[in-house]
């Protein structure tokens, strides 16, 4: 497909906005004037835990591969597939 070079990129988290018609509309027009308070800055991460995290999920998938036997790997596929498809076959 053709890239569209005139559609602007996505932000990576775009502003929340309220619900009610009323605030949204006064959001809109805050932003649009430019009088919008400045978004708050994210929370820095923990960078141990950040870490940890890392080197879970790094082994997690590979050990639990490892620990099924060939039978069990296979049922958990069609299990996979069944759910992806929606085929009822067991």
């Amino acid at each position: 497909m053709p890239s569209r070079p005139s559609k602007p990129k996505h932000p990576e988290n775009p502003p929340k906005r309220p619900r009610d018609l009323n605030q949204l509309a006064f959001a809109i027009v805050a932003e649009a004037t430019g009088t919008a308070p400045p978004p708050k800055p994210e929370k820095p991460k923990n960078r141990a835990a950040v870490a940890l995290g890392k080197l879970g999920a790094a082994k997690g998938g590979a050990a639990r591969a490892a620990k099924l036997s060939p039978e069990e790997r296979a049922e958990i596929a069609r299990r996979a597939a069944a759910a992806r498809w929606g085929t009822h076959s067991r």
